[in-house]
Formats: structure tokens, sequence, C-alpha cells
């Protein structure tokens, strides 16, 4: 693989049935191959990590023989989540030889070292997932511990931090922490998930198209053949026609000449549609409030409430010119929510 090929991973977020998942196969080879674009690996999580213990899980050692069939019939290498010792034994047993590392596990160095320890010495990928918590130090540690293991390759693969302050994603992007990891390792293949650090398929083109402007490697999201009725995950997870052609339309910079114009060019790409979507968000709650205010015959305009708003975003009043800006902003905006409750 040359240092400019992109690396692309697909497949669902469970392993559910033999059925889901070679059809899911099969449309994805399929599709890629007809638009020219080569599916490196196929993704599938067998045991997965769940916050509600309701939650499908999936289908577990079963998916295993499955998986494999996958592989032999269409020749594309399937990668699996692992927790422990057991997962990478099973894999080992039924011809899966690369796994990653989930966030949730990544956490916990003890048991990262123990995976370590079972591939040691062995032509194992391994691809380590940030931990959900922003700790560089400890994902590169986790990192390290499979470079020192001597296997047949090792990436990284960025999925977003759990943060509360986030509105938009499902988890941070908090890109600065992967940018620091490709200068400290400036070898490693780093990947974005952009299924698991948005949450939601309408906002994947946009993150992966941030991710590849940042010089990441490639890209492993979640693809289902059926995403309305998937078991976990439903809102995330893409057709296969339409991850195609999502690839299709991602602007694939082979060269930058300014890699610093790049990166704030693509983190004001990341602050406008995070802008976009909290204005639209504002105004449905403005209507919202108009229904209230109607129903309860309370009169649209409180100019005492218009002043909280205005405290709220005069946080820079040193700016003369950003607070001439954020004048005729707020009237344009209360002027706008006026005339909608009106």
């Amino acid at each position: 693989m040359s240092s400019m090929e992109r690396i692309w991973i697909a497949g669902p977020c469970a392993a559910e049935s033999r059925e889901q998942l070679m059809d899911t196969a099969a449309q994805l080879k399929e599709q890629s191959a007809l638009a020219g674009i080569k599916l490196h690996y196929f993704r599938a999580g067998a045991w997965k990590v769940r916050s509600i213990p309701e939650a499908f899980s999936g289908a577990g050692d079963a998916a295993l023989p499955w998986l494999q069939e996958v592989q032999e019939t269409f020749g594309v290498p399937v990668c699996v989540e692992v927790m422990n010792t057991h997962h990478v034994e099973l894999c080992a047993k039924f011809g899966i030889r690369i796994v990653w590392i989930g966030a949730r596990t990544s956490v916990n160095p003890v048991e990262v070292q123990k995976i370590a320890d079972a591939v040691r010495h062995s032509d194992f990928t391994v691809m380590v997932k940030n931990p959900i918590i922003p700790d560089l130090k400890l994902w590169i540690g986790n990192i390290e511990r499979f470079q020192n293991a001597d296997i047949g390759m090792v990436m990284a693969v960025h999925r977003g931090f759990t943060d509360a302050q986030e509105n938009i994603y499902r988890n941070a992007p908090m890109w600065q922490i992967p940018i620091e990891l490709k200068v400290a390792e400036p070898d490693l293949p780093v990947l974005c998930d952009p299924s698991h650090l948005c949450g939601h398929v309408q906002w994947i083109p946009q993150v992966a198209q941030l991710a590849l402007n940042y010089g990441f490697n490639g890209l492993m999201t979640e693809c289902h053949i059926d995403p309305a009725h998937a078991l976990s995950d439903a809102s995330q997870q893409m057709a296969p026609a339409d991850w195609v052609q999502m690839l299709k339309d991602l602007d694939l910079r082979s060269e930058v000449s300014n890699l610093e114009l790049v990166k704030q060019r693509s983190m004001l790409e990341n602050i406008d549609n995070q802008i976009s979507e909290l204005l639209y968000q504002r105004m449905k709650l403005v209507d919202e409030i108009a229904e209230i205010k109607r129903n309860n015959h309370i009169a649209v305009v409180q100019p005492h409430q218009w002043q909280q708003v205005v405290k709220r975003y005069q946080r820079h009043p040193e700016d003369q010119p950003y607070s001439d800006f954020l004048d005729k902003f707020l009237e344009l905006l209360h002027q706008t929510s006026i005339n909608r409750q009106n």
C-alpha cells in the first residue's frame, strides 16, 4: 500500500446474522468495484460494548464463522473489535488477523497490554481507537504497546471524545488531539471513524472531508444493508450505495501547499457546520416558544428576556470590530425571531 493511498474500511456496527453480513459485504464489494474504489477491510462488531444492558451487543462468538465466510467469499480482509485475549484467540482460530481496540477498552492500559501480549510476534494488524476521554498520552501509550509487540501493522483511529459541552455530534472531534498524534507519530497511519464521531449520517460526509483535509490516511465507516432496521446505532449507519457516493464526492487532496492554512480553514468549516445547525435549532425553539405564548396570551416582545440573551453574547467587549458585528447580528437575530413569532 503506497503512502498516498487512502484506507477505506466499511461494514455494519454489529454482526446480527449471517445473511446481514453476507448481503452487506456483497453490496459494498459490488458498489465499490463499479466505482473503481478499493474496499480494504470489512468491519463488524461481534462483541459490542453497550451503555444499556438491554441493547443489542452483537452475535458474539457465533459471528466468527460468518465473518470468516465473508472474508473467503469476497476476498476482503475482515476486522473486528476485541476486548480481551479470548477474542484474540477466536479471531486467530477463524483466520481473522485484523482487529481494533475500542474506545472503552483504550481507557484500561492493563487490558490493552494483555491484548498486546496475546498478538506479540504475529502478523496481526491492530487499529487502536482513541480512549473516550481526551488523553493523548494514554492513546499514544496504547499504540506503543502494540508497536513494541512486533506485529504486522499498527494504526490509530480517531472516533471523537466524550464531552458534555458537545452540541452537534455524538462525540466531540477535538481535532487538535489527533493532529498532535500525527505530529508525534508521523509514520503512523491515522484513520477517522466519522460514524461514531457524528452519531448521525447527515454529518458523516462533512466530517469525513474534514478528516482528509487534516491529512488522515483513511476512514472507518459503519454501513448496513438496511440501516433503518439495524439492531444497533441505526442513525449512524450508511447504506452501501451512499457510502460509495460519499467517497466519490470527497476531495482527495494529494498535495497540500500550506498545511497550516488547510488546518485553519478546516477548523472554520467545522465551526460553520455547527453554527448553521445551532441557528436552525434556535429558530425551531423560537417557533415552539411562539406557540406557548399564543396559547397563554403572552406578548411576543419580552425586553427583559432579550437583555439576558444579549449579555450571553457580549463576552469580548474589548474587541471593537467583533462588538460592532455582534450588535448587527443580534439586531437581525432579534427581529427575525419576532417576525417568526408574529
